[in-house]
């Protein structure tokens, strides 16, 4: 486990100038647990969006990453009584320990990835809800695809990941009903290589696209020369002609919302989740405008537009993809 700490500007400078007084003594203390390491993509938005209120001034944050399950709620009970005011993190392989801690911490308030409902007054939760960028990702694949079949890699059948998949299978349905959906699971949250592999299996399997919802698809979809669709980050800078389209995921919008509560005292046992949705900015479709069809593209950013005014409803579907 690795940690390290990352302070408000104006107090890591030791210069009160560049921080109003005011604004410095509402700075909320904040310490991220990252399961993963930070640049793991889920995690590496969440790590983002807290160094970017840090450099703002509006948190000092410390963090600390590749912290185990065994380990997890040591670590949580650590910064608790550190005096963090704020403790985020993923509650997805220890939910019963973290809302045990979080019960013997009525005082600090707890923001976590989890498949279960917030806890108390202290415990909120939130889930990754980039499904409707997804669906517009699998709209332009569904046009594109010429072997209409198209894949998916995802980490571990959880309902958040599951949702992310059967979007994007859905839209590529949507405007190509032959289309075949292939789905793979790692079992893991980062394992790029097993990623990799996964994918070459469902190219191996006739798929012509893939849906990366774990770091390492992209690879395989570049080793053989066929287009990919990235998740929660952009990846089209770091495979230029492999990635055609991104599920964009901004960890910033439920971020600010709990910070609110925190500087307010008001309880943050909520779930924060639907602050993820594309009208609030919590997640959107990056693309490369050239990739598809004009058609296909029109026909994609008029359901985001729908999605965006409330007009259109992506429909959420947790069961596990077959």
């Amino acid at each position: 486990m690795s940690r390290r700490t990352v302070l408000a500007t104006g107090l890591a400078l030791g210069a009160t100038t560049l921080v109003p007084a005011v604004r410095a003594q509402t700075v909320i203390k904040v310490a991220g647990i990252h399961a993963s390491p930070v640049e793991n993509a889920w995690n590496s938005r969440l790590h983002e969006a807290m160094l970017d209120a840090a450099k703002e001034g509006l948190i000092e944050y410390v963090f600390s990453e590749g912290v185990s399950g065994t380990d997890y709620a040591r670590a949580m009970r650590e910064y608790a009584e550190q005096g963090n005011q704020l403790i985020v993190g993923e509650s997805y392989a220890v939910e019963a320990e973290a809302r045990q801690v979080a019960a013997d911490y009525p005082d600090t308030a707890f923001l976590m990835g989890s498949s279960g409902g917030p806890s108390g007054d202290n415990f909120g939760t939130f889930g990754t809800w980039n499904h409707e960028a997804a669906y517009l990702t699998g709209m332009l694949a569904g046009a594109m695809t010429k072997s209409n079949v198209v894949g998916s890699v995802g980490a571990i059948p959880i309902p958040e990941v599951n949702m992310l998949i059967n979007a994007f299978n859905l839209g590529a349905k949507e405007v190509n009903p032959e289309v075949k959906t292939l789905v793979a699971f790692i079992g893991t949250f980062f394992d790029p290589p097993k990623a990799r592999e996964a994918g070459l299996a469902q190219i191996d399997s006739g798929a012509d696209i893939l849906f990366g919802e774990r770091i390492g698809t992209a690879d395989a979809a570049k080793e053989r020369g066929i287009k990919s669709v990235g998740s929660l980050i952009d990846y089209t800078p770091r495979y230029p002609d492999t990635v055609f389209a991104n599920a964009m995921w901004y960890f910033r919008p439920l971020l600010n919302a709990a910070l609110a509560d925190v500087a307010a005292g008001t309880p943050v046992g909520k779930n924060y989740t639907p602050t993820s949705l594309m009208k609030d900015g919590g997640n959107d479709i990056v693309y490369v405008p050239d990739a598809a069809p004009a058609e296909a593209v029109a026909a994609m950013e008029a359901k985001r537009t729908a999605i965006k005014a409330g007009q259109f409803e992506v429909p959420i579907n947790m069961d596990e993809p077959a």
